[in-house]
């Protein structure tokens, strides 16, 4: 590398950030992913063949002394994915366990949340840290056959920086915003994207406007192929059997996704051109199974794995845990669940042209006073649920930091106890009170006062809290209207189209190692701030934490994230309801899985099953 190790460390150290993923717990992977944005280290080795040649001897120690090709394993997710294959355009967790498999990013994580080598085997970064500068690998193809190269990874942030992609659905262009020439692309004034230069077939740098301390994370994004898109407008891509049909759909990784059944199968092929080596598995089948048979079927064999986006639920440890065919691991959840306000509503227009302008935002007054935020956290039981519902596997939080973060500290935030003495009180105190004796609260004016709950099927516990949530509410005067669930795809979408009547939602949002910069979900004018907060005192203290030079010094920036987690925690925006354990479970008789802290799934080229 060609600068400081000084820097890099102190850039990269133990970092995390919000996936877009993967979206979600099962709305978007980051990210979902969780998905799409993998950060890792920087301490990268000039010989990446050699590393390869390392990890290769490694997997040759197994139970049996040496790793065994050939076998498929089985495993299982609650929900169906919601039919889209291209980590450009994807939303929800179960897509993510697809992609976690066929593509792959720049660079990856390492288990000391560092960032190493992926799809490109080297960089630099240059002195004032406006560019970095990738060797990608040569001899990767995508799963077509075709060669990987500098123009793929042109492609990819291209397309989210197109004027079209978010009127098509796109939701990540906070990994390209910073980048040279965004704001004259994305207004059709150039066709040329300037941030990211192809040098050659195997080179490319982004160049940003200015200093960009986590460049890192901002390139991290999963490398969409050219090819198969050509020629195509943006508004096509997502409906193009490249981006939904099995056999169609072209990544770089381990496994291709070769044939599926809709709403309950997904088969993954070994990819035997691989660029590390042909996978020691024949393939992984995904199926979609309820959570209450998912114990019995890892005991009888018929299922190999649970891992993303929820795991083994807490009330099935136990029986899971003690299975002599299984292997569990635990580890801390880099995401958590929440029920959102709706501040805003766009309008059918903006929803439409995709456009998101908080100028055009029509306030939801239902919920536009603090004190009646304060109230609803106040009146729910959030402790009680992790004990009742997770049997204590899990945590309350206050504000959107896991413990592991270098930005977490508790001593920042507003803690909300379960207190319905308190939420009678700053409800009464809001002008929110009972005038026609059926026990309910009118608002301030006398008129009906009816908040629509709105919830996803698939996660067990999710779908447990809602009527929990509905009734601690109702026993403080807050008529609920919890209305019937929906399959997760659609209710997600409609969160994000959020040109309707709700007022309060339940999702999960996963979060992705790389950095705590907020802004993906938290920026008024990001797309996935579907709660639509608009509050400029969180905005400028999100953009303050990033901006060089002061940004370049870590415990600045952990000050900065404490004040806007305070501020965070006094407003209210959502109700933090609880951070689960991630309890993952695989069969005893897969070798070589990595237990890291973001995941098992990487590296599964090396899977393979003892005899």
């Amino acid at each position: 590398m060609k600068f400081s190790k000084f820097w890099l460390m102190l850039i990269l150290s133990l970092s995390l950030v919000f996936v877009l993923a993967a979206c979600g717990d099962d709305e978007e992977a980051s990210g979902d992913t969780e998905e799409d944005d993998t950060a890792t280290e920087d301490d990268a080795t000039e010989d990446d063949g050699e590393d390869a040649t390392e990890e290769d001897d490694d997997a040759e120690e197994g139970d049996s002394g040496e790793a065994q090709q050939g076998g498929t394993i089985t495993a299982g997710m609650y929900s169906a994915p919601g039919h889209q294959f291209n980590p450009l355009f994807y939303s929800d967790a179960y897509e993510a366990n697809i992609l976690s498999f066929t593509h792959e990013s720049l660079v990856q994580l390492n288990e000391e949340l560092e960032y190493e080598p992926s799809l490109a085997h080297d960089w630099e970064i240059n002195d004032d840290f406006t560019t970095i500068t990738f060797h990608l690998n040569e001899g990767v193809k995508w799963h077509d056959g075709e060669d990987f190269t500098a123009d793929d990874v042109y492609f990819t942030y291209a397309t989210i920086a197109d004027p079209d992609y978010v009127a098509t659905g796109g939701v990540r262009t906070n990994y390209v915003v910073g980048l040279k020439g965004y704001e004259e692309y994305v207004n059709g004034e150039t066709d040329v994207f300037e941030g990211v230069e192809v040098i050659d077939d195997h080179t490319v740098a982004f160049h940003y406007e200015e200093e960009n301390i986590k460049m890192l994370f901002d390139t991290s994004f999963i490398i969409v192929p050219a090819h198969p898109f050509e020629g195509m407008e943006i508004s096509e891509i997502p409906d193009s059997s490249a981006s939904r049909d099995a056999g169609e759909v072209v990544g770089t990784g381990p496994y291709h996704l070769s044939d599926m059944i809709e709403g309950e199968q997904y088969v993954l092929t070994a990819f035997e051109d691989y660029w590390q080596g042909t996978p020691y598995l024949d393939g992984i089948t995904w199926r979609v199974i309820q959570q209450s048979v998912m114990p019995g079927l890892l005991e009888s064999g018929e299922l190999d794995m649970i891992a993303e986006p929820n795991g083994v639920p807490a009330s099935d440890f136990e029986r899971v845990d003690g299975l002599e065919n299984i292997t569990t691991f635990e580890t801390q959840d880099f995401g958590y669940q929440y029920m959102g306000f709706k501040f805003h509503h766009r309008t059918t227009e903006d929803v439409e042209s995709g456009t998101i302008n908080p100028d055009n935002w029509v306030e939801n007054e239902k919920l536009s006073d603090v004190r009646v935020r304060q109230a609803i956290v106040s009146a729910i039981n959030r402790q009680g649920i992790v004990d009742g519902l997770l049997y204590g596997l899990g945590s309350v939080m206050e504000a959107p930091f896991p413990e592991a973060s270098w930005a977490y500290d508790p001593d920042a935030v507003t803690e909300y106890p379960y207190d319905p003495d308190r939420a009678n009180e700053l409800l009464d105190e809001a002008g929110y009170v009972d005038v026609t004796g059926d026990g309910m609260r009118e608002d301030p004016d006398g008129n009906e006062w009816v908040l629509n709950l709105d919830y996803p099927t698939g996660n067990e516990v999710r779908e447990r809290t809602a009527p929990i949530i509905a009734d601690e509410l109702g026993e403080v005067g807050i008529n609920v209207n919890l209305r019937q669930p929906r399959e997760a795809g659609p209710h997600f979408d409609a969160i994000e189209q959020d040109n309707n009547d709700f007022d309060l939602y339940l999702a999960g949002w996963s979060l992705a190692v790389g950095d705590p910069d907020p802004a993906g979900i938290w920026q008024s004018t990001a797309a996935y701030n579907y709660t639509r907060w608009n509050d400029e005192t969180s905005d400028e203290l999100i953009r303050k934490a990033v901006t060089a030079p002061d940004a370049f010094e870590q415990d600045y920036r952990a000050e900065v994230y404490n004040d806007w987690a305070a501020h965070v925690s006094e407003e209210v925006p959502m109700v933090f309801l609880y951070s689960a354990d991630n309890i993952y479970a695989y069969n005893s008789a897969l070798q070589n899985v990595k237990e890291l802290p973001a995941g098992i799934y990487q590296d599964s080229h090396l899977w393979y099953l003892a005899q």
